[in-house]
C-alpha cells in the first residue's frame, strides 16, 4: 500500500543539505566587558549558523525564548546586510538556522520571528514542517506604521511575529501588565473599600439549563439571560458573588448584572495577537532611538523599536532566563533584555557588531542609555558581556590538497575543538591527563595529537579500568584496539574528515555545488 505523502513545502534545492563545522568560541577578553566570570551573557561574531552550531554542545534544551528578525528577502539593497535573496534560497538558509534554534531551545521556550508579507506565510508552513502545527502559538500582528505610505494605493501597516513553542503543552506564557491607559479604565463610583474596578459582562454564550435561572436586582427588576446566551455561572456561585459584594447593577440599582474586577486584585492582562503601535512602539520610534545611540549619520537603517522587544520579553521570559538572538543587527535584543535582567547571547556577522552592538551595549552598561525601555524597566546600569569570535576551521587543505589540522590550532584549542566535533563537553581535568571531556559520568574523550604505541594503549587501558570507557583521538596508532575493550581509538582527522564542510565561514549566502569541498581525504 502506498504510502500518503506527508503536507511539506517544496523549493528548489530543499534536499540539498549544509554541514556546517561545529566551531569552537574564542574569547577575546579585550572586547569582554565587566569583571571575569561575572557574566553569563555572550556577543558572538561571526556566521550564525556557525555560531549556532558552536552552542548546541553547552546550550542545547536551555534557551528559553529566541528573538529573531531575520533579512526579510525584500529585494531591497540595505545598508549592513544583502536582503535580495532568491526565496529557494532564502528558504535554505532559514530552514538550516530554525533546525538549531529548536534544539536550543528549552522544553516550555518560545520563538518569536519578525516578518513581513513577502516570506511570512511561506516561513509558517516551513516552522509548521519543523516544529510541527500544534506547537504554533500564534500569528501576532504588530502596527509597525503610525500612518499610511502616501505612495502606495494600499500600503503594508504592520509586520509578522511568527510565534512557535518547543512544546505546546509545556509553554506557559505570562500576562503583561497593565498600561497606564489601561490602569485609568478602573473606576471606583460606589467608594468600594477594594479600592477601584471596572466590570464585566456575567453571561456566557450558548444555553446550559443549570446557568438558566432568573436574577432579581436589588431593585426589584428581573433578568432572564439574554436570548442566545446564559448566565456565566451556575446560581450558587452568582449567591457567592453576591453576598461578597462582587456584582453591580448599576449606580440605581436596575442594570444587568456585571460582575466587579478590581485593580488590586489584577496581576496583568493576557496578550493577544493584534499589537497596537501605542503599546508595542512602531518604525518612526525605532528609527529615533537609532539616531539617539548612534547619530543621524550612523543610524541603523532597519531597528526594531525596544517596546517591541520588551512585550515580548515580557511575555516569554522571566528575570534570569536565556534569550538568544542570532540575527543580532543593531542589538536591541541584547540591549533590552539586558535591561530587563535576562541573560542573553547575540550573534552578528556584520561590522556593525562593533559600530553599533558594542557601544549600545556600553551605553547600557555603564547606565547612561536613557532612552528605549530603560525608565519602564527601571535599569540604572550595571552587569556585563564576554565577547567571542568563531575558531578559524579545523581542517585546512596542505600543498597536495589533502585534509591536515589547521596550523592555527595549538594543543587547548584542538583538545577543545575535537570534544566539540564529537559531542563531549570540553572539561579538562586537573588530576586526570587523560579526561579532555566527557558524555556521561564514566565515559571520556583523551585528545593527543601525535603516534600512540602499543604499549601506551595498554597502560591507558589499564588506568581508565573496567568502570569507565575512553574515546582515544590520536594522530596514528600502533597495534590491536579491539585489545582494549574499554578503549576506543580513532584517527585525527581521517575520522570526521568527511563529516562537515571545512574552510567554509559565512552561510549567508547559496553555496555552489562543490565550493568549500576543496579539502581532501588522506
Amino acid at each position: 500500500m502506498r504510502q500518503p505523502r506527508r503536507l511539506e513545502l517544496v523549493w528548489v534545492g530543499k534536499e540539498e543539505r549544509r554541514r556546517p563545522e561545529p566551531r569552537v568560541l574564542i574569547e577575546n577578553p579585550t572586547l569582554s566587558v565587566g569583571p571575569s566570570g561575572t557574566s553569563e551573557n555572550r556577543l558572538i561574531h561571526g556566521d550564525n549558523l556557525l555560531a549556532l552550531r558552536a552552542l548546541e554542545a553547552e546550550f542545547t534544551g536551555k534557551v528559553k525564548c529566541v528573538f529573531i528578525d531575520p533579512p526579510y528577502n525584500t529585494g531591497s539593497a540595505f545598508a549592513h546586510y544583502d536582503d535580495g535573496l532568491e526565496h529557494s534560497i532564502w528558504l535554505g538558509l532559514m530552514r538550516d538556522r530554525l533546525e538549531i534554534i529548536r534544539r536550543l531551545l528549552s522544553e516550555d521556550g518560545s520563538l518569536w520571528i519578525s516578518i513581513d508579507d513577502n516570506e511570512a506565510h511561506y516561513l509558517k508552513v516551513l516552522c509548521d514542517e519543523i516544529f510541527g502545527r500544534r506547537n504554533f502559538v500564534a500569528n501576532v500582528v504588530w502596527q509597525k506604521r503610525t500612518s499610511p505610505d502616501a505612495r502606495l494605493r494600499l500600503g503594508g501597516a504592520h509586520d509578522h511575529i511568527l510565534v512557535f513553542a518547543r512544546d505546546a503543552d509545556r509553554l506557559a506564557l505570562n500576562t503583561l501588565p497593565l498600561s497606564g491607559v489601561q490602569a485609568k479604565s478602573y473606576r471606583n463610583p460606589d467608594g468600594d473599600a477594594r479600592g477601584p474596578w471596572t466590570s464585566t459582562d456575567f453571561t456566557a454564550q450558548g444555553w446550559r439549563p443549570n446557568q438558566m435561572y432568573r436574577i432579581v436586582s436589588p431593585a426589584g427588576v428581573e433578568f432572564d439571560p439574554p436570548p442566545g446566551r446564559c448566565w456565566a455561572n451556575v446560581e450558587s456561585a452568582f449567591r457567592l458573588l453576591l453576598d461578597q459584594k462582587r456584582i453591580w447593577f448599576g449606580a440605581d440599582g436596575t442594570a444587568r448584572p456585571r460582575i466587579k474586577n478590581f485593580l488590586s486584585e489584577r496581576e496583568g492582562v493576557s496578550a493577544w495577537s493584534w499589537w497596537d503601535n501605542s503599546e508595542a512602539g512602531h518604525n518612526q520610534e525605532a528609527k529615533k532611538e537609532s539616531i539617539a545611540l548612534f547619530g543621524a549619520g550612523n543610524a541603523f537603517a532597519t531597528p526594531k523599536p525596544e517596546r517591541l522587544i520588551k512585550r515580548v520579553l515580557d511575555i516569554a521570559t522571566r528575570p534570569g532566563d536565556l534569550v538568544l538572538d542570532s540575527f543580532a543587527g543593531s542589538g536591541t535584543t541584547g540591549a533590552v533584555a539586558h535591561k530587563m535582567s535576562r541573560r542573553w547571547i547575540m550573534v552578528e556577522i556584520g561590522d556593525h557588531a562593533h559600530t553599533h552592538i558594542i557601544p549600545r551595549l556600553r551605553k547600557v552598561i555603564d547606565g547612561v542609555d536613557a532612552g528605549g525601555v530603560t525608565e519602564a524597566a527601571g535599569w540604572q546600569g550595571g552587569g556585563g558581556y564576554h565577547y567571542f569570535d568563531l575558531a578559524p576551521s579545523l581542517i585546512e587543505a596542505d600543498t597536495h590538497g589533502r585534509g591536515v589540522i589547521s596550523k592555527a590550532y595549538d594543543h587547548d584549542w584542538l583538545v577543545a575543538a575535537v570534544c566539540t566535533l564529537e559531542g563531549f563537553v570540553h572539561a579538562p581535568s586537573e588530576t586526570v591527563f587523560w579526561q579532555h571531556g566527557h558524555s556521561t559520568e564514566r565515559d571520556f574523550i583523551y585528545v593527543v595529537p601525535r603516534f600512540m604505541t602499543a604499549d601506551e594503549l595498554s597502560r591507558l587501558s589499564e588506568e581508565v579500568g573496567t568502570s569507565r570507557s575512553l574515546l582515544v583521538m590520536c594522530r596514528a596508532f600502533r597495534g590491536n584496539s579491539a585489545a582494549f575493550p574499554n578503549l576506543t581509538v580513532r584517527k585525527i582527522p581521517n575520522h570526521f574528515i568527511d563529516r562537515f564542510d571545512w574552510g567554509q565561514e559565512d552561510y549567508r549566502l547559496n553555496v555552489a555545488e562543490g565550493q568549500g569541498d576543496g579539502i581532501k581525504s588522506p
